[in-house]
């Protein structure tokens, strides 16, 4: 329901301030222009959909080799004592234990195009436990915001971004952007479990998120230590040698159980394409919502008076420079990353406002994009709290972003 009141908004507030530039300032070209957004963003939304589907075709293939050949039960009851109390409504043991740690590994090694089937299977999978099919569950809901809140431990494309924009050093902004993505998904942790009532003080929990921030310190070690250009070297190479290891793994597991391979990757592969297709009209809605608020300047006035409102606060405003991309990156991947990449430009790939940018763009994830998606392809209309956590992680990911940024590069 609450996506619901934000796309309608998205639409009646754009009109509306199409029609004061038009009325007042003599626009001509605003509601054209908001036109020709609604048939680029239909075609982007499709472009993306088809885009997927051989993404979506391969690695569900690769999951049901998996699921055929015991592995991702096997993790399942290997993570089950994390899982049943982060997510105590799903069975221990349960398959989509696997699918969830899967997904959220390949989100964590910025490997974006196999999170996204993943994630699918894993709401799919989510969704056959689900006792009222149009509204989302609370495993559903967790599973989300860990999504939206977008941890990430290897940012190679905004790596690669800064280098080709001529930053110095392209990976000063590994550390920051570490440390921002954790606090965001601390951040989402925390704030679903008070929604869904969830404990989080009991000693597996606790030592588990020691642990985790144990391995980020000693990542954040590990790399410092290495020049620029070996860091974005050892960084891509382990993240490809992951994802390989992982579809010599499966396919090796399912010819230890007898399983027919190729059979059981060609059933998994034709539900990946019925995926694609499903998703389509959840896409163009929430991206042809999106393209027309940015085509009325409604975007650009909310941007002006966030910076007028800070600078009458007696606040510094320099950080308000780089807000386009933050206030983007929940509605749009792809605008975020123009965003950033605009300001690297305006402003250079050095300046705090182009770093800042790159930090805003890695901290956090598209939470409209993916509640589209991922609702959209299990057919949940009803989202309940899910809007709500994932733009308090988003919230917590920009404040996170700003306050480290000022503490490393201002």
């Amino acid at each position: 329901m609450v996506l619901n009141y934000i796309w309608i908004a998205f639409f009646v507030v754009a009109f509306i301030v199409a029609l004061i530039r038009l009325v007042f300032f003599g626009d001509f070209d605003v509601f054209p222009a908001m036109m020709d957004s609604t048939f680029a963003s239909s075609k982007t939304a499709f472009e993306i959909s088809l885009g997927l589907t051989g993404v979506l075709s391969l690695w569900l293939g690769i999951m049901k080799i998996g699921e055929r050949g015991g592995l991702v039960n096997a993790l399942a009851r290997l993570l089950s004592p994390v899982f049943v109390r982060l997510f105590p409504d799903i069975p221990k043991g349960h398959p989509v234990t696997g699918s969830i740690f899967m997904n959220i590994s390949a989100n964590m090694l910025g490997l974006d195009n196999a999170a996204t089937p993943l994630g699918l299977k894993a709401m799919e999978q989510l969704q056959e436990l689900n006792t009222k099919k149009d509204t989302a569950s609370n495993p559903m809901i967790m599973f989300l915001v860990l999504n939206t809140s977008g941890l990430t431990l290897i940012p190679i494309s905004i790596m690669v971004y800064r280098a080709q924009m001529g930053a110095s050093q392209p990976t000063d902004i590994f550390i920051p952007i570490l440390l921002a993505t954790f606090f965001s998904t601390l951040a989402g942790i925390i704030v679903t479990s008070l929604y869904q009532r969830i404990n989080l003080i009991n000693r597996t929990l606790l030592l588990t998120l020691g642990g985790a921030c144990v391995v980020v310190a000693g990542i954040i070690w590990g790399f410092s230590q290495l020049d620029s250009l070996m860091m974005n070297r050892v960084s891509t190479t382990v993240a490809n040698i992951l994802l390989m290891t992982i579809i010599i793994g499966f396919i090796i597991a399912g010819m230890r159980k007898k399983v027919n391979v190729y059979d059981s990757f060609i059933e998994g592969a034709k539900e990946g394409f019925q995926t694609a297709v499903r998703i389509i009209p959840y896409l163009v809605a929430i991206l042809v919502a999106i393209g027309v608020f940015r085509a009325s300047g409604a975007m650009d006035m909310l941007i002006s008076g966030i910076q007028r409102a800070v600078e009458v606060s007696g606040i510094d405003s320099e950080w308000v420079g780089a807000l386009p991309t933050a206030l983007m990156k929940p509605l749009s991947g792809s605008g975020a990353r123009g965003m950033m990449v605009d300001a690297m430009t305006t402003y250079g790939a050095d300046s705090f406002i182009g770093r800042l940018s790159c930090v805003f763009q890695g901290s956090t994830d598209t939470t409209f994009y993916i509640l589209a998606v991922y609702f959209g392809s299990v057919g949940i209309r009803y989202t309940r709290h899910a809007v709500a956590c994932g733009l308090l992680a988003d919230l917590a990911g920009i404040i996170s972003a700003i306050g480290i940024c000022y503490f490393f590069f201002a």
